[in-house]
C-alpha cells in the first residue's frame, strides 16, 4: 500500500506526462510546491519500489506498475469530483480540494459502485477525461480556444488551469462545460480576444484563451 504522499506524487506525473514521454525533477517539484532535493528523496523510495523510471536529478518516467496506480488514483479523484459536483451540488472551483483527500480511500469496491450510480461519466466537472474502470482514457480531439479563428464557434470542454481563481474568473463571464463561444475578434498586438458567450461579449486575454479547451461547433 502506498502513503498518500507517494499516491500524490504519481498522480502529478501523471499529469505532466500527459503529452510528453518525460518530466524533470524541477518541473515536478514546482508542480508540487517542493524542493527539487525533497522530490529526489521521494523519487528515490518510487523507483525503489519500481514506480517511477529516473537518474538523480534527471528525467523521469512512470512505470508500467506506476502507471497503472496512477491511473487509479485520477479516475478516484475525479469520479470524486464529479459526485461532489453533480449530487452535493459543490460547485466547481470547491470540488478539488474535497477530492483531494477521499481519493485515497482505498477501496476498488466504493470507486466501482460510485461510478455505476454516477452513470459511468466519462468527464469530470471540470471537463478532464475519467479512467474506466480497466484504467482506459477516452481521447478527445480537443483545440485551445487560442487556436481557434475569427468568426467561428466552437464548445468549451474543459480548462488546463484548476485552480480557484481560474475557475471563478470562468464562471463570472458565464462560461461552463459545453458553453459555446464565438471567435468576434482577434487583436493582433496581444492575440487578446473578443469572444461572445449567450449575447454578451467579453475581451479576454491570450493566457486566458490558452487555458480553455474547446472543440469545434457542430451546428
Amino acid at each position: 500500500m502506498l502513503s498518500q504522499t507517494e499516491e500524490n506524487y504519481l498522480k502529478v506525473l501523471f499529469k505532466l506526462l500527459s503529452n510528453k514521454s518525460e518530466a524533470g525533477t524541477n518541473e515536478l517539484a514546482v508542480e508540487l510546491g517542493l524542493k527539487p532535493a525533497s522530490t529526489n528523496d521521494m523519487l528515490k523510495k518510487l523507483k525503489e519500489k519500481n514506480l517511477v523510471s529516473y537518474k538523480k536529478y534527471g528525467k523521469i518516467t512512470l512505470t508500467e506498475r506506476g502507471n497503472e496506480y496512477a491511473v487509479q488514483i485520477v479516475r478516484n479523484h475525479r469520479l470524486w469530483e464529479t459526485f461532489l459536483h453533480d449530487k452535493l451540488e459543490f460547485s466547481w472551483d470547491e470540488v478539488h480540494d474535497a477530492a483531494e483527500q477521499l481519493e485515497h480511500v482505498n477501496s476498488a469496491k466504493l470507486i466501482d459502485r460510485l461510478d455505476k450510480f454516477l452513470g459511468y461519466p466519462k468527464f469530470d466537472p471540470h471537463g478532464d477525461p475519467i479512467p474506466n474502470s480497466n484504467g482506459t482514457i477516452e481521447i478527445e480531439k480537443r483545440f485551445f480556444l487560442s487556436e481557434i479563428e475569427m468568426g467561428k464557434t466552437c464548445q468549451m470542454v474543459g480548462v488546463k488551469d484548476n485552480s480557484n481563481y481560474f475557475l471563478q474568473y470562468v464562471a463570472r463571464l458565464g462560461l461552463g462545460i459545453s458553453s459555446k463561444i464565438t471567435i468576434a475578434a482577434k487583436e493582433p498586438f496581444d492575440s487578446s480576444l473578443l469572444i461572445e458567450v449567450n449575447e454578451t461579449k467579453h475581451n479576454v486575454s491570450k493566457e486566458f484563451a490558452e487555458n480553455i479547451f474547446v472543440v469545434i461547433h457542430s451546428d
